[in-house]
């Protein structure tokens, strides 16, 4: 998307009380030409410097960047973490599949190698599995062990999501079949064992009803957007929040920053975002009541 389109979203996500702008681009997309020029014509050298502008003028309007751009170097970090209130990457698994074939950024270390670096620059920080891409539960368990790990060293994991697999039409994978709701059931239970307790458990809302979930461990719904659609699956429509809290009942819904109120609280941003951070935040690290 082109800053005049950007830039309108924003605006109107501010304006209606969002709180998080998600960056995210595909894997290594500055190897395809067409992309290349585009930024060119934008007058960007790199999808870094793209995103530095992003992320500054999202904070400009009043809207905390996220940014999910893939493998991403420790350099690289460093720039962007003074701009972001939290980043993530998704690990999705451990395991060397077919579904990753001829995917130099889904290979496994790689990604762990990023979460990794991460935790080195104390950057509060999203992954998740990919449930139903051909792995085992086997599998499921050693990513999980890894997430964990990693968290231990460095504690900065703030929330693993367990997504489920969502065939797309044009895909290689287009007739893959789903994951059952039992199989997702079974590994966010099992998250939830081997997880340390300060790690939350999250799930899509708009792609799996969460009520019986929650029962096995999920404790965040992730964000849900008032203005556009899921741009990672745009076939499934955002939950409206007053019939979710509904379906939900007894359990309450209480929004949250994109960084963590844990993270709020000891500080783990920057001077850069902290006086937005504290417009934002009540004195618990939650979202403030507008």
């Amino acid at each position: 998307m082109k800053p005049e389109e950007v830039v309108p979203i924003l605006e109107k996500g501010a304006g209606a009380g969002c709180t998080e702008a998600l960056f995210t681009f595909g894997e290594y997309a500055e190897e395809v030409p067409e992309y290349r020029e585009w930024l060119k014509e934008l007058g960007y050298s790199s999808t870094l410097e793209y995103l530095v502008f992003l992320c500054e003028t999202a904070i400009n309007i009043g809207i905390l960047p996220h940014t999910n751009a893939g493998i991403m170097t420790r350099s690289e970090l460093k720039v962007l973490k003074p701009l972001n209130a939290s980043m993530g990457l998704m690990l999705e698994t451990t395991a060397v599949l077919e579904a990753h074939k001829d995917c130099p950024g889904k290979v496994p270390e790689r990604r762990l190698e990023t979460i990794r670096e991460a935790g080195k620059l104390e950057i509060p920080y999203t992954t998740g599995l990919l449930v139903g891409i051909g792995e085992s539960l086997k599998d499921r368990a050693e990513s999980l062990e890894a997430i964990a790990s990693l968290h231990r060293e460095y504690g900065h994991i703030q929330e693993v999501i367990i997504q489920n697999f969502s065939p797309k039409t044009g895909t290689p994978m287009e007739n893959f079949p789903e994951p059952s709701v039992e199989e997702i059931m079974d590994t966010v239970a099992l998250a939830r064992q081997v997880l340390p307790h300060d790690v939350a458990v999250q799930v899509a809302p708009n792609l799996i009803d969460p009520k019986a979930l929650i029962v096995k461990g999920v404790t965040d719904l992730g964000g849900i957007s008032p203005l556009t659609i899921d741009w990672i699956n745009p076939e499934a429509e955002w939950p409206d929040v007053k019939d979710l809290q509904e379906k939900l009942g007894a359990v309450p819904l209480r929004e949250r920053l994109p960084i963590y109120p844990q993270y709020v609280k000891n500080k783990w941003y920057s001077d850069r975002i902290g006086e937005l951070i504290g417009r934002l935040s009540d004195g618990e690290g939650y979202r403030k009541l507008p």
